[in-house]
């Protein structure tokens, strides 16, 4: 499959043509959201996504709604050719990709908000964010109808955040986390790493780098103050700007926690440059490990 055949609908109408033909022979259909300018982490999820079911479903919209006044969103790269001939490359089957107006005709009055899951982390330092994120993936959701989604763990609590209204409002879809994707020196897989310099990229693995130190010192029992202020101290002396937080919540509820007794998550957001970065990895417990 090359670019040229990959299908490309622009209107719900057309999605979900395509989308009842596959049900008719049978087939079933995974969704893969994304915000387009697509890299190896976007395509290994696609590629999941065909593990999971018959047929995949890409999207491309950047969404206005969860993004602030003063945020990217004019220069948020795009390329949707490119993205087109990478996704036929990983074998997508059909690529969704609307316009402003589709997802948000005139008149358009609702919004879906999610609390709990929601704040604190990114939440707190996006407040916009997550109301459009729940918004924009229940219409996706609801207008393909497929049987599975799959949404990367890099962004930890927005996966959480979808997790928790899906169930909420019974939308009978499996989200399906999809592993963290990262450049040979540990760097998480971002469209944001394009905003780096060649100076702030050497630099941006150290986030990486600190949170696995962390996440090694909590698993061995260590208390999470102490732990998490080195582990933000690391962070600036390698040349961040400024950490928006550094924390350790529990895995599935995102509640704070003070020390690791049970399935945990460190999270982090930290700005280098022109880019805010996030990361996320798991915190096992092992007393007696490594507290290095």
């Amino acid at each position: 499959m090359n670019a040229k055949s990959l299908p490309i609908v622009r209107t719900v109408a057309d999605l979900r043509a395509t989308v009842a033909g596959w049900r008719r022979a049978g087939e079933t259909v995974a969704l893969i959201p994304t915000m387009g300018y697509l890299h190896e982490g976007h395509l290994a999820l696609v590629r999941r996504g065909r593990e999971l079911a018959d047929r995949a479903v890409a999207t491309l919209f950047v969404n206005p709604t969860q993004f602030g006044p003063t945020e990217d969103l004019a220069r948020y790269p795009r390329d949707e050719a490119g993205d087109a001939a990478k996704l036929a490359g990983a074998g997508c089957d059909l690529l969704f990709a609307p316009d402003a107006a589709e997802m948000y005709p005139p008149g358009f009055a609702t919004s879906v908000s999610v609390g709990g899951v929601s704040q604190g982390l990114c939440g707190a330092f996006r407040p916009q964010m997550f109301g459009g994120v729940a918004l924009v993936v229940t219409k996706l959701l609801l207008q393909a109808l497929p049987d599975v989604a799959v949404f990367g763990e890099k962004d930890y609590q927005q996966l959480q955040v979808i997790r928790r209204f899906v169930r909420d409002l019974d939308i009978p879809v499996r989200i399906e986390g999809g592993a963290t994707v990262r450049e040979p020196d540990g760097l998480a897989m971002s469209s944001r790493n394009s905003y780096l310099t060649p100076v702030e990229r050497a630099v941006a693995p150290a986030l990486n780098r600190a949170l696995v130190r962390a996440a090694a010192a909590l698993g061995g029992g260590r208390d999470a103050g102490p732990v998490l202020a080195e582990a933000r101290a690391s962070i600036l002396a390698a040349g961040f700007a400024s950490v928006d937080y550094i924390d350790l919540r529990d895995a599935e509820s995102l509640a704070p926690l003070e020390r690791v007794a049970g399935p945990a998550r460190l999270l982090a957001a930290a700005w280098l440059g022109k880019a805010r970065l996030i990361d996320n990895v798991a915190v096992v417990f092992a007393p007696g490990g490594s507290e290095s």
